[in-house]
C-alpha cells in the first residue's frame, strides 16, 4: 500500500462497500464532452473512473473502444491533455480516485519520471498499462511509488502460475480480467469466475476490481459477489457511440449526457 494520502487506499478502505469503476476515453468525442461525462458519472455514483488515454495500436482494446479512440485522437487529443485533464476535474471539485488506462509507448515516449511527476502534481492516483508485464515494470513501479501512485496490475484466467507473482506485486487494487481476448460488452461471462477470482483473492493481500465484457445490470450483481470493483467500459462507451450526434449539438449536448448517466446509473444501482 502506498499511503493512505492515496484515494486509491482510501476508497478500497471501505471493506464492505462494493466500487462501481466506470471508464471512457477521454476527448470522445472532445475534452469538453468527456468533461461533463467525468461530472455525469460520479452523479451517478462512480466510485473510481477510469480515464482511458487514446492510442493509436490499443492491442487490450475490442471495436468499440478502438473507435473511441480514433475519435478522440481526431480531435487531437494527446497524452499530455489527459493527465492536464485530471487536473481540470480536480480544480472543479472531483475527489473520488481517477486511474489512467494507456499503453506503455505513450508513457515511454512523454519520460516515465516526468510523467508520474506531472500526474501527481495534476492529482492523478494510478495508471493501468496492459502492454506492461509485471516481469519489465520495475522501473515504472519504483517511479510511480516515488510520486505515491500506483501501478495497477491486470491478472487473467490464463495467467494461471503467474496469478502468485501477479498478486504479491499488485499495488493499489488487482485488475482483474474477466473474459479472454480484448475488452467489449459479452452476452455471458465465463463459468469458472468465481473460481478464478478465489484463486486471484488466494493470492493477493489487496482488493480485487473485475472488468472485461461487463454490460449489464445482472452481470454487474454477479461479478459484485466475488469482487470489491466492477469495472465497466465498453458498454458505457458504447452508450456514447449512441449518442453522438447529441454530445456534439451544443443544443443537445446535455440530453445526451443525461441518457449515459442514466445507463450507468442502472448499472450502479446493482451494487445496491
Amino acid at each position: 500500500m502506498i499511503g493512505v494520502e492515496n484515494r486509491i487506499d482510501r476508497l478500497f478502505a471501505k471493506q464492505r462497500q462494493k466500487h462501481f469503476i466506470p471508464f471512457i476515453t477521454v476527448g470522445d468525442p472532445s475534452l469538453d464532452v468527456s468533461f461533463r461525462l467525468v461530472q455525469a458519472l460520479v452523479e451517478a455514483g462512480a466510485s473510481l473512473i477510469e480515464l482511458g488515454v487514446p492510442y493509436s495500436d490499443p492491442l487490450a482494446d475490442g471495436p468499440t473502444i478502438q473507435r473511441a479512440s480514433l475519435r478522440s485522437l481526431a480531435a487531437k487529443t494527446s497524452i499530455r491533455d489527459v493527465v492536464q485533464f485530471v487536473g481540470r476535474l480536480r480544480q472543479a471539485g472531483i475527489e473520488i480516485p481517477l486511474v489512467l488506462f494507456s499503453y506503455y509507448n505513450p508513457v515511454m515516449q512523454y519520460g516515465i519520471e516526468q510523467f508520474f511527476a506531472d500526474m501527481r502534481e495534476q492529482g492523478a492516483d494510478g495508471i493501468v498499462i496492459p502492454d506492461l508485464p509485471v516481469e519489465e515494470n520495475e522501473p515504472v513501479v519504483e517511479a510511480a511509488k516515488a510520486h505515491g501512485l500506483h501501478v495497477i496490475s491486470l491478472v487473467a484466467p490464463t495467467s494461471e502460475q503467474r496469478i502468485a507473482m501477479i498478486g504479491q506485486q499488485a499495488s493499489g487494487f488487482l485488475y482483474c480480467v474477466s473474459s479472454l481476448g480484448v475488452t467489449g460488452a459479452r452476452v455471458s461471462l465465463r463459468e469458472d469466475l468465481a473460481q478464478f477470482l478465489a484463486s486471484v483473492r488466494a493470492n493477493t493481500t489487496v482488493p480485487i476490481a473485475v472488468g472485461f465484457g461487463i454490460s449489464t445490470p445482472e452481470q454487474v450483481r454477479q461479478v459484485a459477489d466475488h469482487a470489491d470493483g466492477v469495472i465497466v467500459g465498453s458498454a458505457i462507451v458504447q452508450e456514447i457511440e449512441r449518442n453522438l450526434s447529441l454530445l456534439t449539438d451544443d443544443k443537445q449536448q446535455a440530453e445526451g449526457i443525461a441518457n449515459i448517466k442514466t445507463f450507468v446509473q442502472s448499472l450502479v444501482s446493482a451494487l445496491k
